[in-house]
């Protein structure tokens, strides 16, 4: 192809108008042919239209051929009686592709030169021996030839020629030399390096020895960076917007229920509590307006651990009574300085303070109503009563005393002060917990895997 097929550019595209001549479409499997001189019955689309230089109706050709070992490309060429000008230009018909391309051209003989081009507006044509750049988006597509690109880029630089010279602009004989360097472009005097970078992908320079390799021609491609997204419009798709979780850790949620101690309905609180360095619980309480009487009850909030926890606190200093301490309802406690001991579900769960629960326990001991009255053992009373003085002066720190929480459910917790670091004080120990202790849990006859089948089968 000559450099007279190059694109000149021109003012915006004209308006296009439907016309009673248009040509009747061709079929679907022929729209896009291959391009040749050849071939007679490809023809142009031919659609009268608005010039937009001086409004009067033009004529729009329009050609969709398809470039060997390409891809299809849309032709389109406008031109005006009335006025005489003219404008043509060249469209991808297919997408933006998935990855951008870089053709790295070395022109070495003038057969170089007649290689088909095709430029796409988001295209960047560099000549790194002259530090020569066009830069994307100022000029229009182009179906061109290598020499019809420097022809076109002298035509640019020439425009304004005149006018500069007129002015005296320094500009203007700095832009003569470079004119003429780029003609001697053109006579190949000296090989060349011509580079197309085209982040839309849809940027072409013909390989004359297609299908072999071309040993003067390098592509390459590459994933488009955010800036040449941005450049060519393209946005990537927003993750789906995730429905919000309804968070009820700072809610406190409440329903209706009866008073353990007199069935009036009451209402109960229940609360969501992340306990540091452990895991989440709910603590419920209950408040009944009509007898007063008030509960409250802590359940774990996940589910049994692997392995059994067993926690034992020297206790050695009466700032050890305001360790936050969880107790549910499958752990036992014991305290061996006493020779007490206390049973799993005994209490309940409880989240308090470990204060708290040696003071709930020495209650349960000492007012115990079995334990108490004329019928009462006179030497089992003065041993609760030495029980609940020790208890006293553990609770006081008077006196040391270990404190051993037991659960083989692991969902118990006594605060490590020291935390992140060891406690020195504290001991926490995991083990496998027994097959009585797994029969006291229900674990032994629970079935979390292939029950499908034997619900399967019974049916």
């Amino acid at each position: 192809m000559a450099a007279s097929g190059a694109v000149e550019p021109g003012p915006p595209g004209a308006a296009v108008a439907p016309s009673s001549a248009l040509a009747p479409p061709p079929a679907a499997d022929h729209l896009f042919r291959p391009i040749s001189a050849e071939d007679e019955e490809q023809q142009p689309t031919e659609i009268e239209s608005l010039c937009m230089n001086c409004y009067c109706n033009g004529m729009t050709r329009l050609l969709l051929t398809k470039i060997p070992f390409f891809r299809e490309i849309i032709v389109s060429s406008f031109s005006c009686e009335h006025c005489g000008w003219n404008n043509t230009e060249i469209q991808s018909a297919g997408r933006v592709q998935d990855q951008g391309v870089r053709y790295t051209l070395t022109v070495r003989a003038p057969e170089d030169m007649n290689r088909e081009v095709v430029k796409t507006d988001s295209a960047t044509t560099r000549i790194p021996e002259l530090d020569f750049e066009i830069p994307a988006f100022s000029q229009k597509g182009a179906l061109t030839t290598v020499e019809g690109l420097i022809t076109r880029a002298i035509s640019g630089l020439e425009q304004d020629q005149p006018a500069r010279r007129a002015n005296k602009d320094a500009t203007a004989e700095r832009i003569d030399e470079f004119i003429v360097k780029l003609k001697e472009l053109k006579q190949v005097a000296s090989p060349f390096t011509l580079i197309i970078d085209d982040p839309s992908g849809n940027s072409f320079v013909e390989n004359p020895h297609a299908p072999q390799k071309d040993d003067s021609l390098v592509i390459t491609h590459y994933n488009r960076t955010q800036h040449q997204k941005e450049m060519l419009g393209l946005q990537e798709e927003a993750p789906a917007e995730k429905p919000e979780e309804e968070d009820l850790r700072n809610e406190v949620l409440q329903f209706n229920t009866n008073c353990p101690e007199c069935n009036a309905p009451a209402q109960t609180n229940m609360k969501l509590v992340q306990i540091p360095h452990f895991k989440e619980v709910i603590i419920m309480a209950t408040n009944c307006e009509n007898c007063g009487h008030r509960t409250n009850e802590v359940k774990s909030g996940g589910a049994v651990e692997p392995l059994g926890t067993r926690i034992t606190l020297h206790i050695t200093d009466p700032s050890d009574m305001t360790r936050d301490l969880l107790k549910s309802e499958t752990c036992s406690v014991e305290i061996p300085e006493l020779e007490f001991e206390l049973g799993m579900a005994v209490l309940g769960g409880k989240f308090t303070t470990l204060e708290g629960l040696l003071k709930d326990i020495r209650e349960l001991v000492t007012k115990n109503p079995f334990t108490l009255g004329d019928s009462s053992n006179p030497c089992q009373k003065e041993r609760l009563q030495e029980f609940s003085q020790k208890m006293d002066q553990i609770i006081e720190g008077n006196m040391k005393a270990h404190f051993i929480m037991d659960d083989p459910a692991g969902n118990s917790y006594l605060q490590n002060v020291y935390a992140p670091e060891d406690d020195p004080e504290m001991k926490v120990e995991r083990y496998k917990r027994t097959f009585d202790q797994n029969e006291e849990l229900g674990l032994n006859d629970m079935k979390t895997e292939g029950y499908e089948a034997g619900l399967a089968s019974q049916r």
